[in-house]
């Protein structure tokens, strides 16, 4: 996966899709978890650990909590890639 906000919003796709089982989720911007059903805290416990499985990091409560919408998590794995990488 290249370090692309497009890719990163292609791939939460898959991932928004696979954890809460359904095929019309699209990863945009300003999608929170009160526009999708089943994004209660278990499916925001069981997204991240498959957001973590998928990009290779982790995130603390903390940095979870301060997410209000999708945008903000693209934004912050991007970051974290970079991070990583320096």
């Amino acid at each position: 996966m290249d370090g692309s906000l497009e890719q990163v919003y292609e791939t939460l796709t898959l991932v928004l899709r696979d954890v809460f089982d359904n095929d019309d989720l699209l990863a945009t911007p300003e999608l929170t978890a009160r526009m999708v059903e089943g994004w209660d805290s278990l499916g925001n416990v069981r997204l991240f650990l498959e957001i973590e499985k998928t990009f290779s990091m982790r995130f603390s409560a903390m940095e979870i909590a301060a997410l209000r919408n999708v945008g903000q998590l693209a934004e912050r794995i991007l970051q974290k890639k970079a991070e990583r990488s320096i």
